[in-house]
């Protein structure tokens, strides 16, 4: 209550700001003297849609530039985990392809294909609507930004948990290079990337980049096919640039990845606080483990054309097409009556997205504004085959979607107080038509064929979500911020429904008021760099799942809930001397459902907890870089993640992970030899052999949980040329 009144307050109140008060505050101040060329690097990130320090940009953000990337050897989104406070990701129990991706305790527990996640995933811009694949590596990754809280006034979709931003290196204009590297390590991993930049005249510049990857499973199976956790994994990326005037340019991209994982094993874990090693070998089992078959390729179409110096129009075209055949095999043994054998899930799925943005500004700069129309459409078929002691359970589904939405957001710097308050108010209005279709049944070992789940449905839903932030330096290295917006997530149908009245039924938006105060702030020469924020949000409507006690795949999703959720984030980077740069970032979140009710109608609150959610998250690392030598320039990088325990299931307040750190870094030299280019790293990945999981839920009586990877080593060799 007291960040809500705080938030609301100060938005009230900066439309009020008298002119003496204008005149008493000074315009400059010690702390904002020139930063030394010794100071901390700026980050620029777009996640306002222009390139801007992040400093400057009142969000609560998380953003990594190729450097840092490289140094904490993030390639994919499941990598961020550690990395990012109040963020998790969780490989769904059904797919071994999939990923959970929560944001302040707000995600989408599972892989329903025609369930939008609450955490918006973008590839240059363009929206990526199911979770299959997207932990796979993209092949060229130049900047990942983590945007926590509702997004909706500057993004093609909205989203109430947040949104993960990927952005690739784009060719380059007169210039011929390219980068070979080779990683070596422990259980036969390897990997190759390749990546080509082709001049093609004054205005024209293509890249080509290709990426081969291969690791052995840690979990060895006893029974047939493959061991747990194989990685096969192989992605190539073409990009082709064309710029004849410095108004006008056309990037074309196309991205294709192919996977071939087998599944983790999942086996059977103690009650909370008993722990276990991670398992070497998994138990026998009647059902072969073969690899998944996952192919996912996109192609992109920006178009920007500066129209004036203060107007720019920018066009995302883009469209992603999915097949997704995966195996997930259970072989604990058999525990309890129904417990799943193996899982197969087929799903072809396709997307077209059009979105067209106006980035300018007026009056001398003091109005700058974005607006935007977004249109997506997707269609998809799915075909879930559950083998149980039961029998065999087949499911077909199909869906047909489509969204409309127009947004803006404009900030205005009034000519007072030194043009230091910032005020951004901003709106959209989204239209969703949803469409699907189910049809399953059972085949037992004996008798006739049981129907079970059938039907079709058709819904609309429409949304409007504002948002105002006051924004003010209180020197020009340092500001505040408060910001109050809102975000929602369509409603649509669950064809895991446990009925075909409760499919037909369907479910209805959920929306998430953010009320968030922050401040960024740069010491001694920009030498220190400490930002953080505090929130509060009012989640109402909640698509919460009601799981079948004896079968992970018959779920309900019902809009049973409301919840409050509190917290802090924080970020700290301190350059200690020339070349030694350390960071610290800590997040803490208090999510509580204020009330549930079961599919009857019953008050069943106190059984409901927040799920991937741990209370306390921190990360700590150091990065050092030497003056070049006769033997190369020396560069060091460690890293320390931390997690605190955290709920595996909503309805199940018995299901606990564990907490769990994790050690990680990195040594080498750049330019061996004198060789420009040439680069040497030997890495390491849970160096202390940490025993722990990633995703814990329950069958019934029973927790399972996949297990994370042990302690993982190699080197890293590159040339760039």
């Amino acid at each position: 209550m007291m960040i809500r009144n705080f938030c609301v307050t100060l938005l009230a109140s900066s439309f009020f700001v008298s002119p003496a008060f204008a005149q008493a505050q000074p315009t400059q101040d010690d702390a904002s003297a020139p930063a030394s060329a010794q100071g901390l690097a700026d980050i620029i990130v777009t996640a306002q849609k222009r390139a801007e320090s992040l400093q400057k940009t009142p969000i609560s953000i998380a953003a990594f530039d190729s450097e840092a990337l490289a140094a904490k050897r993030i390639a994919s989104i499941v990598d961020l985990t550690t990395q990012v406070p109040n963020f998790t990701t969780t490989p769904s129990p059904n797919s071994a392809l999939s990923q959970s991706i929560f944001i302040r305790g707000v995600g989408l527990y599972g892989n329903t294909q025609t369930r939008d996640s609450a955490v918006a995933v973008y590839v240059d811009g363009v929206y990526v609507a199911r979770a299959q694949g997207i932990s796979n590596e993209l092949a060229d990754i130049e900047r990942i930004e983590v945007l926590r809280g509702p997004q909706g006034t500057l993004y093609g979709r909205n989203a109430t948990g947040g949104a993960v931003s990927f952005i690739t290196k784009s060719p380059e204009l007169g210039a011929w290079h390219g980068e070979q590297s080779f990683t070596f390590g422990n259980r036969n991993e390897f990997m190759t990337r390749t990546r080509l930049n082709v001049p093609l005249g004054d205005t024209v510049a293509a890249e080509f980049t290709f990426l081969h990857t291969t690791k052995d499973g840690f979990v060895k199976n006893l029974g047939a096919g493959r061991d747990y956790g194989e990685r096969n994994r192989n992605g190539v990326r073409g990009a082709l640039l064309w710029q004849p005037s410095s108004a006008f340019s056309a990037r074309y991209t196309y991205d294709s990845s192919w996977i071939r994982d087998t599944g983790p094993y999942l086996g059977v874990v103690p009650a909370y606080p008993a722990k276990i090693s991670t398992p070497r070998t998994g138990s026998t089992g009647n059902v072969p483990l073969r690899p998944g078959d996952s192919r996912v390729s996109g192609h992109n179409l920006t178009l920007s054309y500066d129209v004036a110096d203060n107007l720019t129009i920018k066009s995302i075209t883009g469209y992603r097409r999915l097949k997704d055949d995966t195996n997930q095999v259970y072989n604990p043994g058999i525990v309890a009556p129904g417990l799943p054998f193996n899982n197969r899930n087929i799903t072809h799925q396709h997307q077209f997205s059009e979105e067209v943005q106006l980035i300018g500004d007026l009056f001398d700069k003091r109005l700058k504004y974005v607006g935007g129309a977004f249109y997506f459409t997707e269609s998809g078929d799915a075909l879930d085959l559950n083998n149980t002691a039961a029998g065999l359970t087949a499911r077909a589904s199909d869906w047909r979607n489509k969204a409309y939405a127009v947004y803006g957001q404009a900030t205005w710097t009034p000519d007072i107080i030194g043009d230091r308050l910032h005020l951004t108010v901003g709106a959209r209005y989204s239209h969703d038509d949803r469409r699907a279709s189910v049809a399953a049944n059972r085949r037992p070992p004996v008798g006739p064929v049981v129907p079970l789940t059938t039907g079709s449905g058709q819904r609309s839903f429409h949304d409007f979500s504002p948002m105002g932030t006051v924004q003010f330096d209180v020197t020009d290295n340092a500001n505040v911020y408060a910001t109050v917006s809102r975000g929602y997530r369509t409603g649509g149908f669950n064809p895991t429904a446990s009925s075909s009245a409760n499919f037909a039924a369907g479910f209805a938006p959920e929306t998430l008021i953010n009320y968030e105060a922050g401040f960024k702030s740069e010491f001694f020469d920009r030498r220190i760099r400490v930002n953080a924020d505090i929130f509060e949000e009012k989640y109402k409507d909640i698509q919460t799942n009601v799981f079948s006690p004896f079968n992970p795949i018959i779920i309900d999703v019902v809009n049973a809930a409301k919840a409050s959720i509190k917290g802090v984030e924080a970020e700290v980077t301190v350059l200690v001397a020339k070349g030694l740069t350390v960071n610290g970032s800590y997040g803490y979140i208090k999510p509580k459902y204020d009330f549930v009710k079961s599919l009857t109608g019953t008050d069943v609150t106190s059984l409901y907890r927040f799920p991937n959610a741990p209370k306390q998250s921190y990360a700590v690392s150091a990065s050092y870089k030497s003056e070049p030598t006769v033997v190369g320039t020396f560069q060091a990088d460690v890293n320390y993640s931390w997690r605190a325990r955290y709920f595996g299931l909503a309805s199940n307040p018995n299901v606990i992970g564990q907490s769990y750190g994790l050690l990680g870094g990195r040594i080498g030299l750049r330019d061996v030899g004198g060789l420009t280019g040439l680069s040497a790293m030997v890495w390491g990945r849970n160096l202390t052999n940490k025993a722990y999981e990633p995703n814990i839920f329950a069958i019934g009586n029973v927790q399972l949980a996949s297990f994370g990877e042990p302690r993982s080593y190699g080197v890293d060799l590159s040339y760039r040329f």
